[in-house]
């Protein structure tokens, strides 16, 4: 009995050595995998999270499902509430959520392989690309971070493609802005404008870039080599897929599709919170993007924003303690909230198919992973 004692002083006393020289490497020197068991880990971070969901979910301002991580280790992930509230179905962690504006990160990810393979370049016009194309000087960075100036093609396709009641596509879009050349908002680089039209318009030019169509570009570059099983865009899916949900308004009324749904590149994948763990995991080990292009991406385009900024597909807030990139969606009863953190490689996501502004309330979240002794604050409110 006295030599099981000892052995496990021991042991105890070889983990902490350990612990202390693992403190004192450099961060390309510590291994992969934790010293402890997650469980114990992040035992604390794990309670105040599942503290503060359950607090929203009993006050019914939470329906969806949550990821939190660091690094390769999923600290906390569960789901609350309905998938098809009608039928009595719960959400499971393989429930798929339209991702929404979330997904303008898929497309400008896409986007930037391409310049990464020497197929696309950033300060290329975009009339070079798209024939026709009557913006002059848009160019495809313009598009990327919302300095084309463009017109929003909610607002103009509804009067001007009256004869077409069925989904539209961003070929429609394209060919009525070629046709009846709606108005732009401003000049191209004038400043910051946030509009759906820029990323139907880079579906299109991955399209034409890579000859390959939006989904299936996504799918040979993104999806399938990060293992992403259970994503795809609007086209791939029926009412008989597995682990779809419904989008409801904070009432659980269903809310319908309509004929701008056809429209990719903006929004339409549908995807599960594992999923887009493994696509943070893979950003954060430089395996789509290298560490230059990601820079870039990561870069403020818009010096008039002086808390808030936008990257090349992703919102950043200037005033947190640490650097982060995120991107907020809200479309058809869903809300989606995907953020990355960079000094601990922390990602969160948040997934609702019902319309709660709680998805939008990281910093929450932010603070209990940090727990309580750390100054809270709060970003620039970006629903989209």
């Amino acid at each position: 009995m006295k030599y099981l004692l000892s052995l496990i002083v021991f042991s105890f006393l070889i983990v902490t050595c350990n612990q202390t020289e693992e403190s004192k490497a450099s961060p390309a020197e510590k291994p992969s995998e934790p010293l402890l068991p997650d469980s114990v880990r992040y035992k604390a971070e794990a309670y105040r999270l599942d503290t503060l969901f359950q607090a929203l979910y009993n006050a019914d301002a939470f329906n969806g499902n949550v990821l939190v991580a660091k690094g390769h280790t999923i600290i906390y992930r569960k789901s609350f509430g309905y998938a098809i509230k009608e039928r009595n179905q719960k959400l499971s962690d393989s429930s798929l959520f339209q991702l929404a504006s979330v997904s303008k990160v898929i497309t400008g990810i896409a986007s930037l392989i391409l310049v990464e393979q020497g197929k696309l370049k950033l300060e290329t016009p975009v009339s070079d690309i798209l024939n026709g194309f009557p913006y002059e000087g848009v160019t495809v960075q313009q598009l990327l971070c919302h300095r084309s100036g463009l017109p929003n093609y909610l607002y103009f396709c509804g009067g001007l493609l009256p004869e077409k009641p069925d989904l539209i596509t961003g070929q429609d879009v394209l060919d009525v802005m070629i046709r009846d050349k709606p108005k732009a908002w401003l000049k191209p680089e004038t400043r910051f404008n946030y509009c759906n039209t820029n990323y139907a318009l880079l579906a299109l030019i991955i399209e034409k870039v890579s000859g390959k169509s939006y989904p299936q570009f996504l799918s040979d570059e993104i999806f399938i080599p990060l293992g992403m099983k259970h994503t795809f865009t609007k086209n791939n899916l029926s009412a008989n897929t597995p682990c779809m949900t419904h989008g409801y308004t904070v009432k659980y009324r269903e809310v319908g599709s309509d004929r701008n749904d056809g429209v990719l590149g903006d929004k339409g994948i549908y995807t599960t919170t594992y999923d887009l763990f493994l696509l943070s995991n893979a950003l954060f080990q430089h395996k789509l993007l290298g560490a230059e292009m990601q820079n870039k991406a990561y870069t403020a385009y818009s010096p008039e924003k002086k808390l808030g900024n936008y990257g090349l597909g992703w919102r950043m807030n200037l005033n947190a303690p640490d650097r982060e990139v995120f991107h907020n969606g809200w479309w058809h009863g869903y809300r989606t909230s995907f953020h990355r953190r960079f000094k601990d490689s922390l990602t969160i996501v948040v997934l609702s198919n019902r319309l709660n502004r709680s998805v939008y309330a990281t910093w929450r979240i932010y603070n209990a992973v940090d727990g309580p002794l750390q100054q809270s604050y709060k970003p620039e409110a970006e629903e989209e």
